[in-house]
């Protein structure tokens, strides 16, 4: 059985989400609220060539910290755009770089329990580099290279502590010996 909607309202809105709030019935016939979290689609890109992956490093406000993770991102406001041609875009624009070849590994849900939002995760392999683009947002943005045994011991250091860059790297584990 599956939890129905009652109703739904919208109770907050603004450029990059949608919150509304759900009257629903469970299956034992109960009723409650779920609040849902609706935002596009992001893409998650993982730069690897040479052993070697391409991060970058931000201020997360939301969490106020500074961590690394893979370069990621969506178009809000172009929401048709294909997901591969996102992927190019926000891999030039954090790190300057161009793949010759990007490879679709995925498509994973970020935060189901409350969020309509799912990644779409590529490999980018065959770089060049070029200059970067950064929106006004990523100001703080630093990129980095680190190995592939680098990338784990952040992780147990835990300097890269996003979920959606781990998913990714397990995601990546599953289709390729690295």
């Amino acid at each position: 059985m599956t939890i129905e909607t009652l109703s739904s309202k919208e109770v907050y809105r603004n450029r990059w989400m949608t919150v509304r709030e759900d009257s629903i019935r469970r299956p034992d016939g109960s009723t409650g609220l779920y609040g849902v979290v609706c935002k596009v689609d992001f893409v998650l890109i993982i730069p690897y060539e040479n052993g070697r992956f391409h991060l970058v490093e931000q201020y997360r406000y939301p969490v106020k910290g500074r961590f690394l993770e893979f370069p990621q991102g969506a178009w809000e406001t172009r929401a048709e755009v294909p997901p591969e041609v996102v992927a190019a875009g926000e891999l030039q624009e954090e790190t300057g770089l161009v793949a010759g070849r990007m490879v679709p590994l995925g498509h994973l849900f970020n935060a189901p329990g409350y969020s309509t939002q799912g990644m779409h995760v590529f490999l980018a392999e065959d770089l060049s580099r070029g200059e970067q683009k950064l929106e006004q947002e990523e100001g703080d943005l630093i990129r980095t290279e680190v190995s592939v045994e680098a990338f784990e011991a952040l992780v147990r250091e835990g300097r890269i502590k996003d979920a959606s860059t781990l998913s990714a790297y397990a995601l990546l584990r599953m289709h390729r010996s690295l």
